[in-house]
Parts: structure tokens; C-alpha cells; sequence
């Protein structure tokens, strides 16, 4: 992890294990599979990227998000 803090598109500082929402529909490649906004994403995973989280869904696991597109729940 790294030791600056993990904003999401409004600035709000997230952590380890917090939940967010898309605020923007996501087209995942390789998946053929699209996130709709307003999908609720529980118990994210911190990364060495301030600007990205690790976060896993019904069918997708592993997934990198970046956090201009999460706001907190």
C-alpha cells in the first residue's frame, strides 16, 4: 500500500474494506460485460495506485477500478 490517500471523484478519502458506487457505466474488456452506474461495490482492496482500487463482483473477480469513477457509500 502506498502511504498517500485514496480519494474518489468527490475527494472523500476511502479505506480498506469500504463500499462505493459507480457514478458512470463501465464497458469491462475482456469480460463482455457492462457495469451500470449506481452498482454498489462492497469491500474494496487498497493497491499501490493512489488512483486505483481492486474490487471483485458477482462475476467478475479481480477487478481494478479507477477512483474517478467511485464515489462512497
Amino acid at each position: 500500500m502506498s502511504d498517500g490517500e485514496v480519494k474518489d471523484s468527490n475527494g472523500t478519502v476511502l479505506n480498506e474494506g469500504d463500499s462505493v458506487q459507480l457514478i458512470k457505466d463501465l464497458k469491462v474488456k475482456g469480460a463482455g460485460e457492462t457495469l451500470k452506474r449506481g452498482t454498489t461495490i462492497k469491500n474494496i482492496h487498497l493497491t499501490s495506485n493512489d488512483e486505483e482500487i481492486e474490487c471483485r463482483t458477482g462475476s467478475i473477480k479481480g477487478l481494478v477500478l479507477k477512483t474517478c469513477f467511485l464515489k462512497k457509500v
